[in-house]
């Protein structure tokens, strides 16, 4: 089974029009599966409702997501932000849709201009049909097909976002799975408290399953796990590995950070310049953490962060930059060096 997730910021309806509704809360999903010659492929589509008033679910979309989907009604400071974060997030895989609203008119050629100005020249301009831009989304699964399948051979990142008991069942971790796979036995560490336990059993789809891999949004059983180490900043992870006889080693997939030098990549539609105590905001991997700028030597940043942030061991993906009161919020992406 293969599942591309998709940041989606358009209308409920035309979200709709690609995929049966799912989940209605503060993050709407849709999903939509198909039967292929390897097995099911599904888009799963995440549609933060709140923004633009709230930043950090889109955040959140964009962290799960390998594409996008983009519903232009107005040229406006939100569509400027939007593409910031889709650009910022390392989405170059897209679509957009131009939907005014009635009496109105957009200028096609001014909106592909901003999409390449914003890093996002690669998306394609699609007309308002459910079934056309269901199927330009699954030509886009088989574009990157390469990229979904090397993330599902990575070490396991599952950031949870949900934890509750379950009678009969016991204590329930639900996230998406980020990177990697993770199989019924298996052995975890819930960082960053640093706890063990087991999965006893794996939930995607209402569907019991023997393995959960990357795109995946699992219910993951936990057995002898402490429910005081699950909390909403929660990772699991695969513990490391140290077999001197099979000379075999393994560390931990994510580093913990809680000072990080950062070399940023401001968005070219950000103006505001960051100093020595400002307050930012990471996101990566579904985490949002707090920092404050200890120094600034350029576009390089020292920052101490409120809580551990956590950043893969290999392959890491970009870090999105936000700061709150700035406009656009999103001040671009960063690679990050442990300091501390």
């Amino acid at each position: 089974m293969v599942v591309l997730n998709i940041a989606v910021i358009a209308s409920d309806e035309l979200a709709k029009s690609i995929a049966k509704a799912a989940d209605q809360r503060d993050v709407h999903t849709y999903v939509h599966k198909e039967s292929g010659p390897e097995g099911a492929r599904i888009l799963s589509l995440i549609r933060p409702a709140k923004y633009p008033e709230r930043l950090p679910p889109f955040l959140n979309a964009l962290s799960t997501s390998h594409a996008g989907v983009l519903e232009v009604t107005a040229i406006d400071a939100t569509l400027g932000e939007a593409l910031v974060a889709f650009a910022s997030a390392g989405i170059h895989h897209g679509v957009a849709v131009l939907n005014p609203a009635e009496g109105a008119w957009i200028d096609e050629d001014q909106v592909k201009m901003l999409f390449k100005q914003a890093g996002l020249g690669a998306w394609t301009f699609e007309k308002n049909d459910g079934v056309h831009l269901r199927e330009c989304l699954y030509d886009l699964m088989d574009d990157i097909n390469d990229t979904l399948v090397a993330n599902a051979e990575a070490p396991l990142v599952l950031p949870v976002d949900q934890h509750f008991n379950v009678k009969g069942i016991g204590l329930v971790a639900i996230g998406y799975v980020q990177a990697g796979r993770v199989r019924v036995h298996d052995e975890v560490t819930l960082l960053p408290a640093n706890g063990g336990g087991s999965a006893k059993s794996l939930q995607v789809m209402d569907d019991d399953v023997e393995e959960a891999t990357a795109g995946d949004r699992v219910g993951l059983a936990l057995r002898n796990a402490n429910e005081d180490h699950l909390s909403g900043s929660t990772i699991i992870t695969h513990p490391p590995v140290e077999d001197k006889r099979a000379n075999l080693s393994e560390p931990l997939a994510l580093i913990q950070h809680q000072t990080s030098r950062l070399a940023l990549n401001i968005s070219p539609f950000q103006k505001r310049q960051l100093a020595p105590g400002d307050v930012i905001h990471a996101s990566v991997d579904l985490q949002f953490v707090v920092g404050r700028i200890q120094s600034v030597d350029g576009s390089n940043l020292e920052v101490e962060w409120d809580q551990p942030l956590f950043i893969r061991r290999s392959n890491p993906p970009p870090v999105l930059v936000a700061q709150l009161d700035s406009k656009p919020r999103i001040m671009g992406s960063a690679s990050v060096e442990l300091v501390r």
